[in-house]
């Protein structure tokens, strides 16, 4: 290797190390090439270790002269062998600023690679998938990243597929740099394919054969890791044990739940719950909530009946006694509900029969006396059916910088021997979140709602089923379900269509504290006349230990009606 070139004479090297200061820093700059190879000789040359420590012009000079050779061997692993390296350093006050000038040269491509397998490994698809990506390095640089990657994938998928006793026999790159080529010689001997034998859940507080129902595989199957997984994933979301390893330990049987809360939709408030997580030896589930705060009081219960399996089916009874006061309607309604959910295709599907009674008033403003002209009391009883898909994806459930939900749900009535009114609806409410920016501090979230109803007799269909926009989670800068159709008194009493579209901007300063900027638009409709209500402000976010808490200042926009500013408060999960 040629000796770079410097601009600082060896001569003059001890009449400096005497004119100038003790200590001092170094500054590094590479040219010649972009990331990630700049970057690779960055971390790979000792210089870049004393840009914030203290070093003598002895050390410098030092660490300058095995500079070059450092950066050659940093790009290496990247496919350059043939790099050339030069340099200048000088004095800039107290500290060193050291350049280097990095020419690469042409990079070394994989010419051929040569994989031995066995063929009853090779026959399965995730092994042949992952064997193609190491074919795939042919006629590509070589990077030792890209091809241990793809190497150690093939070995995990052996191992994942009942490989047990796979060994890796040659693995081996022959380099030859006159040629700038490389081959890539690797060879499995992949052994047996292991079986699963008789599986036993010992720890368990269940009759014998109730977990058996959570098993993906049965006895004589070939082993999958994945199905493992599967099988640790379902007995964790049973919520029956406190751990699920090689050992099943009993979780605690009876949760309570409580505590104050505060939502400007609901007023203060408190909850409290008890769920019990198991009721009996088949592994029945009681969970029961009561809530009562200034705008909401609800009462509910919910028996399931869990069918373990690949579905993970449960069939779900319950009663839910609400009594809700909005800024436009107040509704006391009892509702029965009978479903069955499971997995289906990735998504959660539910199909049930709901049973509704009860009373209700729209059209109301404050504390207004029943008798005020253009208030609507009406009774309701309502039977219908409902189905609804919903799915979500999340990298954090805490704090999520990539992630997405989405919710369909479609009802339809009995008809008018057990309905007061005739109906059908569909709903859909979508959400995606994306973090952005130098070091994802920032946030994008987007969200929509949409809904229509064909019915016979909208006056006989409660708040419940009606759509109202407006409120913390729609049109923020609007009260709670204030949106929304008028009658002849100009008092908002629901519409059948709803159309909801918000845009959200997040900016976090720390890790828990952040402000926000949104628009959003939307409202409640009949027919196909709509005009959007636009409401626009600020927040704070902070990440609590309790969860995200938003707190948003909204205020109507291009509104002559409607003035001032709202506060909506929302503590919850992101999705």
């Amino acid at each position: 290797m040629r000796r770079p070139p410097r601009r600082l004479s060896p001569l003059l090297l001890p009449a400096l190390l005497l004119a100038t200061p003790a200590h001092a820093a170094v500054r590094l700059t590479v040219d010649g090439v972009h990331d990630p190879l700049k970057a690779a000789v960055i971390s790979g040359v000792e210089l870049s270790q004393y840009a914030a420590r203290e070093v003598t012009a002895a050390q410098a000079s030092r660490l300058y002269e095995s500079a070059p050779g450092q950066a050659q061997a940093a790009l290496q692993p990247y496919g350059y062998y043939d790099a050339s390296v030069s340099g200048e350093i000088r004095q800039v006050g107290k500290d060193w600023q050291v350049t280097l000038h990095v020419k690469p040269g042409p990079p070394v491509i994989v010419t051929r690679v040569e994989l031995r397998l066995d063929p009853a490994a090779a026959a399965i698809a995730p092994i042949r998938r992952a064997e193609r990506s190491l074919q795939r390095l042919q006629g590509k640089t070589l990077d030792d990243g890209s091809y241990e990657a793809a190497r150690d994938a093939l070995g995990s998928q052996l191992t994942a597929n009942g490989f047990l006793d796979a060994r890796l026999l040659t693995h081996r790159v022959e380099v030859t740099r006159a040629e700038h080529s490389a081959v890539i010689k690797l060879a499995w001997q992949a052994g047996p394919r292991y079986r699963y034998g008789k599986v036993h859940f010992e720890g368990s507080q269940f009759d014998q054969g109730l977990l058996d129902r959570y098993l993906p595989f049965r006895s004589g199957d070939y082993f999958s890791q994945d199905q493992l997984l599967q099988l640790q994933q379902a007995l964790n979301g049973a919520d029956y044990f406190a751990v699920v390893n090689v050992q099943l330990q009993p979780a605690k049987r009876t949760i309570y739940t409580g505590g104050p809360f505060v939502g400007t939709d609901t007023g203060v408030g408190v909850r409290g719950g008890v769920e019990r997580r198991w009721v009996n030896r088949r592994g029945h589930k009681w969970k029961n909530e009561l809530v009562l705060a200034q705008r909401l009081k609800t009462l509910s219960t919910l028996y399931s009946i869990p069918l373990p399996g690949p579905h993970q089916r449960s069939y779900n009874f319950g009663a839910n006694y609400r009594d809700v006061h909005t800024d436009t309607s107040q509704s006391r309604t009892l509702e029965l509900v009978a479903n069955e959910s499971r997995q289906w295709h990735g998504w959660v599907r539910t199909l049930g029969l709901h049973a509704l009674d009860g009373t209700f008033t729209v059209g109301r403003i404050g504390n207004e006396p029943d008798s005020t002209p253009g208030i609507e009391h009406g009774r309701s009883t309502e039977v219908f059916a409902e189905a609804s898909l919903t799915r979500k994806h999340a990298d954090d459930p805490t704090f999520v910088r990539d992630g997405w939900s989405l919710a369909l749900a479609a009802r339809s009535s009995a008809g008018p021997l057990l309905s007061d009114a005739s109906f059908s609806q569909l709903t859909a409410d979508a959400k995606w979140i994306h973090a952005f920016g130098g070091g994802r501090r920032n946030r994008l979230i987007l969200r929509a709602s949409a809904g229509m109803t064909w019915t016979n007799d909208f006056t006989a269909l409660p708040p419940s089923l009606r759509f109202f926009a407006g409120g913390d989670r729609s049109v923020r800068g609007y009260g709670y379900e204030s949106i929304g159709p008028t009658n002849g008194y100009g008092r908002v009493i629901g519409g059948k269509n709803l159309l909801v579209a918000s845009s959200e901007v997040e900016h976090y300063f720390t890790r828990h504290w952040g402000v926000a900027a949104f628009v959003d638009a939307g409202n409640a409709f009949d027919g196909t006349y709509y005009q959007p209500r636009i409401g626009a402000g600020l927040g704070v976010r902070w990440l609590s230990p309790v969860g995200m808490i938003r707190v948003d200042l909204g205020t109507p926009i291009h509104n002559a009606q409607d003035h001032g500013v709202e506060l909506h408060l929302v503590i919850g999960p992101d999705l």
